[in-house]
């Protein structure tokens, strides 16, 4: 039993030098030193010794049991802190690395558009006001001279997220909050998400982004209005561009108008892109703020007039840089948004 001892202790000190990972270190020490190990079972047939032998070859026993363990330790630690190291190499960062291949961001064309677009009117005198783009009825509908019964209020129209909040339909709350907040004479855009419920398709999405403008003083026409929107329209596009005013209806202008602008590809001449009209398309609506609606923000409409107007941001993006599927713009995809 003694020349077994000897034995196991000397092949598993010889196996460890051979072991390079900690399965195989692991798998050792269940074959000698586990429950069904070849050191447990002389162990358990220590009880056919004589009482003379039994100490001694115990004695041995637990010598060959602490060799084989601190043998068994000193490998784990060896292969602990070499996979370490070997870790360590493999992650390891050269900061001297060449940074030529190094990727710079830039501005989302319809970000772009935005800031273009504020910019164009803060030039004009205008100021920028954010809102929410979590709002009450009230400043959403109400204020707005909307009617109790207009279609946009349907569940099928409008996000609602309780009786009394919504998600935006338009940016003409901001409005309603500035009246309300700053009163007259005020000047004013704001620009933003807007949401409203629509099937997706390559010009439709339920969200959006819109720029709407209020100009509220004594004494402001249409003229003022024209004047406003000609000068923005010809900054954005060209001088010679050329607008059309359509009469509309929305409830909260009267007057109301639609604009439309000359073709962007054949500047008015006529083309397959424009069916040969020369015209482009509905750039944006305007009308004079109508009277109830300033009473409605507590502005004297007997003293004060204004004028607002709005327009989708991803239309104008589109066309200014030829897009033909608003979901480009939405869809985070590089080979898209590298060519701006």
């Amino acid at each position: 039993m003694k020349e077994k001892l000897r034995e196991i202790e000397e092949l598993s000190l010889d196996r460890l030098e051979d072991i390079d990972n900690l399965k195989e270190l692991d798998d050792l020490r269940v074959k000698v030193l586990g429950k069904k190990g070849e050191l447990t079972a002389i162990l358990r047939d220590m009880g056919k010794l004589s009482s003379e032998e039994r100490p001694i070859v115990g004695q041995m026993a637990n010598k060959v049991r602490t060799s084989i363990e601190e043998g068994i330790q000193s490998r784990k630690d060896y292969l602990s802190e070499k996979s370490k190291k070997e870790k360590l190499e493999k992650e390891k960062i050269d900061i001297t690395i060449s940074s030529k291949n190094q990727v710079l961001g830039h501005r989302h064309p319809l970000l772009a558009t935005i800031d273009e677009l504020e910019d164009l009117f803060v030039s004009m005198g205008f100021s920028v006001i954010l809102g929410p783009e979590i709002e009450t009825v009230e400043n959403n509908f109400d204020a707005l001279n909307s009617p109790e019964n207009h279609p946009s209020r349907d569940l099928s129209d409008t996000f609602y997220i309780t009786e009394d909040t919504l998600l935006r339909t338009h940016t003409s709350p901001v409005q309603i909050r500035a009246m309300k907040e700053l009163g007259a004479p005020i000047r004013m855009v704001s620009a933003g998400r807007t949401f409203r419920f629509d099937d997706v398709d390559d010009t439709h999405s339920p969200m959006f982004h819109q720029l709407e403008g209020l100009v509220v003083d004594e004494n402001i026409s249409m003229a003022n209005l024209i004047h406003t929107l000609d000068i923005f329209i010809r900054e954005l596009f060209g001088k010679d561009m050329k607008t059309r005013y359509r009469p509309h209806h929305f409830p909260f202008t009267e007057p109301s108008a639609e604009v439309d602008v000359s073709c962007i590809k054949c500047r008015g001449e006529g083309c397959p892109e424009c069916n040969f009209t020369g015209w482009s398309m509905e750039l944006l609506g305007c009308g004079m703020v109508h009277p109830q609606v300033l009473e409605n923000c507590g502005i004297d409409s007997e003293k004060y007039t204004g004028f607002a107007f709005g327009l989708g941001v991803d239309r104008i993006t589109m066309v200014k840089h030829g897009i033909n599927d608003i979901r480009l713009l939405f869809e985070n995809d590089n080979r898209f948004l590298e060519q701006f």
